[in-house]
């Protein structure tokens, strides 16, 4: 009988301390605590005004945004989209992105594949806040 995992998100450890993006907000990826082998999901929390600070890109992996509270914007390519509540940014693997809360903060979740060893491009330079 297949089996199902139930959790809060915030029993998932906040991460962004440990890759130094404190300012940011709360970065919690609940892929692992729910033993989920083929899809993960991020539950990010910014404050107001702040972002993580870099682009990145995946190698295989598509990405899907849900905005669920405030407001933002993300950097998708060249191009820069306002963003707010229920608002719904698909990315393809190879589309390099960040994001940016708005003064009120912004609360979302990300989606996508998980791809094992599958690499990341990542962007300091991408979009500076």
């Amino acid at each position: 009988m297949a089996s199902y995992r139930k959790l809060h998100i915030s029993e998932v450890k906040d991460l962004a301390p440990d890759f130094g993006m404190s300012a940011m907000g709360e970065a919690r990826f609940a892929r692992q605590a729910l033993g989920a082998e083929r899809i993960g999901m991020a539950h990010y929390t910014l404050k107001p005004d702040s972002s993580p600070g870099f682009g990145h890109r995946h190698g295989e992996s598509e990405e899907m945004y849900v905005v669920l509270r405030g407001s933002g914007r993300f950097k998708l390519g060249d191009e820069i989209v306002a963003v707010g509540p229920l608002d719904v940014v698909y990315c393809p693997p190879e589309l390099m992105r960040a994001w940016q809360a708005g003064p009120d903060g912004m609360e979302m979740l990300a989606f996508g594949a998980h791809t094992e060893g599958e690499s990341s491009d990542m962007d300091q330079e991408f979009w500076s806040v």
